[in-house]
């Protein structure tokens, strides 16, 4: 809705966004600071956006630090290392910018030898219907971001998820603001002409978050798990399986694959896509609290204002 288009009318960019010169991908145009100081809030934080990359049969991908490497019977694998080189026999690869030696196997560089490093099966790319109702793709068509979240480009040019719908990304490439506000980046807040008082009223959904122990809990939505230090982890995903590594999870219905870094879905020949990292989880006291920033006092209620930020109902 309200997409910008691009030069030749064949494509188009999200709202807030530019097309690039080249027309091939989508820039986050920059925010601007001041407008109104009727109604502040602060600004959100941007995490970053899990992605994978495509093979060129445009049905296969392989993880993020990985290559993608042709195999003898004729499909793609992932070789698990980034920009490597895929050797002539189709079963091994080699470090970026190292020669394939398949007679003593070896990779050969100016800087010494290395063992050749063996690939591993790409799995097929999700059909896209699936990911539109739980997800938000970014405009890079790899990266996607939670339902009801905004997909905002960070200064490493990957993409951040937002945790507002149809937000405003700030020109700093860090921090977001809701729908129908401005960046003031001098004061780290979201800025609104209008009086707060004469906005409309919004819906009011209820927060919710997931208990751990008496002491911790993770956002609604997510799963916790133990981390290495035994201390209680968040996955970002509902009903999630726990990996035996205590850093990382994957979806109900798969299995973590620690030699690959990958979530396999009924076995060897199902499935994969990457795991996920979890964050610690966080510790609640008397207050209520209303997400991961934001807690009203005992007693009371959060509630949403209608500009998207939380609100304490006593």
């Amino acid at each position: 809705p309200q997409g910008v288009p691009c030069a030749g009318g064949h494509r188009c960019c999200p709202r807030g966004s530019r097309c690039s010169a080249d027309g091939e991908s989508c820039i986050a145009s920059p925010g601007t600071g001041g407008g109104g100081t009727r109604g502040s809030l602060t600004l959100s934080p941007l995490s970053v956006a899990p992605r994978a990359i495509p093979c060129p049969d445009g049905q296969s991908e392989c993880p993020d630090d990985a290559t993608c490497c042709m195999t003898t019977s004729g499909a793609w694998g992932c070789c698990p290392m980034p920009q490597a080189s895929c050797c002539a026999d189709k079963v091994h690869c080699c470090p970026h910018a190292t020669i394939c030696d398949l007679a003593h196997e070896r990779c050969l560089s100016p800087a010494g030898d290395v063992p050749m490093g063996t690939k591993f099966p790409a799995w097929k790319r999700q059909p896209a219907v699936p990911v539109a109702l739980r997800q938000v793709l970014c405009p890079d068509g790899r990266s996607a971001c939670p339902d009801g979240a905004t997909c905002c480009q960070l200064p490493s040019a990957q993409y951040g998820c937002c945790p507002l719908q149809n937000a405003v990304c700030c020109s700093d490439g860090r921090h977001c603001c809701p729908q129908g506000t401005t960046c003031d980046l001098q004061r780290s807040t979201c800025t609104s002409a209008q009086p707060l008082a004469s906005l409309p009223l919004a819906s009011l959904p209820k927060a919710r978050d997931v208990k751990c122990d008496n002491e911790t809990s993770c956002p609604d939505g997510s799963t916790c798990c133990r981390l290495s230090s035994g201390a209680w982890g968040c996955c970002p995903l509902e009903e999630a399986v726990c990996c035996s590594d205590h850093m990382h999870c994957c979806p109900q219905g798969y299995t973590c694959d620690p030699s690959s870094g990958t979530c396999l879905q009924g076995g060897r020949g199902g499935g994969r896509q990457p795991w996920v990292q979890k964050t610690p989880a966080l510790r609640w006291g008397g207050d209520v609290r209303c997400d991961d920033e934001m807690s009203c006092p005992q007693g009371s209620t959060c509630c949403r204002l209608s500009l998207g930020t939380w609100g304490c109902c006593p």
